[in-house]
């Protein structure tokens, strides 16, 4: 779903959302949620556990290896984490309790007006498709466990 260059996927997950919540908020599983493939590990002085305003950066390889350091912007406990990089682009976890699980909805906030130049990059389309399997692996890992 895209809405005002807000790209979203979202998905049902079987599992308490506090369940959920550990490991978006633990960076250095990151790595094992990542539906991109971009995600390597966290650098050194990385806090195990994200909370508002924490500041984490993280090894990435996307044809060559690079470094994002991330903010923490958002943060309710079992409900909302997100966090940005250097270019203001949000990405943004919300969790909510429903009848046979947690929805959890990842999106990825690109309204800054710097974010027109990566449409043409096909970005956005990426980033949806990434989420889409980010949520597929973070099902598998918590409703198995």
């Amino acid at each position: 779903m895209s809405n005002s260059r807000i790209v979203s996927a979202e998905r049902v997950i079987h599992a308490p959302a506090s369940k959920i919540f550990d490991i978006i908020a633990n960076p250095y599983r990151h790595h094992e949620i990542d539906g991109s493939g971009t995600v390597v590990k966290p650098k050194a002085g990385t806090p195990e556990r994200l909370f508002l305003g924490a500041t984490f950066a993280m090894d990435m390889k996307m044809k060559a290896s690079y470094l994002t350091n991330n903010h923490v912007v958002e943060f309710e406990e079992n409900h909302v984490i997100a966090w940005h990089h250097v270019a203001k682009f949000i990405w943004r976890y919300q969790l909510d309790e429903v009848a046979d699980g947690t929805l959890v909805r990842e999106s990825f906030d690109y309204r800054k007006p710097w974010g027109l130049f990566i449409i043409p990059l096909g970005w956005p389309a990426k980033n949806q498709a990434s989420m889409e399997q980010t949520l597929k692996r973070l099902a598998a890992i918590v409703e198995t466990a």
